[in-house]
């Protein structure tokens, strides 16, 4: 048997249980703080929202790996700080040969005949040394080949500026003989075979080259630098091979590929170098060999200086690619606050208005139970008579 409302009671249930309902959504919107929490509650922002959400948590993904490219560009700067020292110090260590004897005494000379008449300020005396007449030497380790014509007038200081570029100089000795004799730049060479061509009609003859003879206490000091040199060389490959972070060296040869956003398309490569010792064009020195005079200090500091040069611009570039990575990691985490907030504006409850929903229809419900209990008095008063 069925039950048969009346009409007032079925719509005051009716209406108790719209209220239920609301106060329900009401209570479920402040319970997990959104207003929109299946794709029921509203289709489009809940799948706008699924859609800023899933970019969000994709960019935030890569922020671990530009994180990382940035510790792997700070190890290579400070690797570059460090190696920098080093070559300076290498530098420095050069530099101290130029400072110490010449390492050769004596140096190696050849000796004329004496020049007759010839002074200082003219050698030509039209006997020994004739206008037209020819010196030539040639070339050897450390001396490009030289070929002077004397003149009428020539003077000795004339001919010293002819031969600083071979890298010899010429004196008179006590016995106004011309002496030639390597430079302190290359002291420890050799002149080379030396020839007089008399097309004016002297005499003018060359006796034999000497060869240099080291200084002992000299070469000691050098062969001292040289190991220094050595130690601080070595320092430098290992040092370029610490400067890794999380398996990559910059320094050592490997690349950097950086991601920025989702789809893959937007990305900074970053090529690596090798900055050992070889790669920047330093070698190590052998004892005996080389720090032997001032050409051989000379030309290890034009490498190092070559080397520094390196070194300043490989800082400069990776201080660029350094600013790009952090501009952009930075842009990552406000674009994912972007979205996130774009996220939360479709789907966020407006937790004020939810609760004073909820006192509302809490009150509607009070008033809607009383309602029902007066539209049920009516039929109490039918039973209240056939009761009497």
């Amino acid at each position: 048997m069925s039950v048969v409302l009346s009409a007032s009671v079925r719509q005051n249930l009716l209406s108790l249980q719209s209220t239920a309902e609301l106060l329900a959504t009401t209570q479920n919107r402040l319970s997990s703080g959104k207003k929109v929490n299946t794709a029921l509650d509203n289709p489009t922002n809940y799948f706008t929202a699924a859609g800023l959400d899933n970019r969000a948590s994709d960019i935030n993904n890569l922020l671990d790996g530009i994180g990382n490219g940035v510790q792997v560009l700070q190890a290579a700067n400070t690797g570059l700080t460090s190696l920098q020292k080093l070559v300076d110090t290498a530098k420095s260590i050069a530099n101290q040969v130029l400072q110490t004897t010449g390492g050769y005494s004596p140096k190696s000379t050849v000796t004329s005949t004496a020049i007759g008449t010839g002074t200082a300020a003219d050698l030509v005396d039209g006997t020994v040394i004739d206008a037209t007449d020819v010196l030539s030497i040639a070339a050897s380790a450390g001396h490009a080949a030289f070929s002077f014509t004397f003149t009428a007038t020539t003077s000795l200081d004339q001919l010293n500026t002819a031969l600083a570029a071979s890298n010899y100089s010429a004196s008179l000795d006590s016995t106004n003989q011309l002496v030639i004799t390597t430079t302190n730049d290359t002291a420890s060479s050799t002149i080379g075979a030396v020839t007089y061509t008399n097309t004016g009609g002297g005499t003018l003859t060359f006796g034999a080259v000497a060869a240099p003879v080291a200084d002992a206490a000299s070469q000691t000091i050098r062969s001292s630098l040289v190991k220094q040199y050595n130690d601080i060389i070595t320092q430098i490959t290992t040092t370029a091979q610490d400067a890794s972070f999380n398996g990559i060296n910059l320094l050592n040869g490997d690349d950097l590929k950086l991601t920025f956003n989702e789809t893959g398309k937007s990305i900074l490569n970053i090529k690596g170098v090798t900055f050992n010792a070889a790669g920047l064009g330093l070698a190590p020195l052998v004892a005996g060999t080389d720090f032997l005079d001032n050409a051989s200090a000379k030309a290890t500091i034009d490498k190092i200086s070559n080397a520094s040069s390196m070194l300043r611009t490989h800082a400069s570039a990776l201080g660029s690619n350094l600013s790009i990575v952090q501009i952009r990691q930075d842009f990552n985490k406000n674009l994912i606050n972007v979205l996130q907030n774009g996220s939360a504006n479709l789907t966020l409850a407006d937790t004020n208005e939810e609760a004073a929903n909820s006192q509302a229809l809490s009150t509607r419900q009070s008033i809607a139970v009383s309602a029902l209990a007066l539209a049920n008095q009516s039929q109490q008063s039918v039973l209240q008579l056939l009761r009497t």
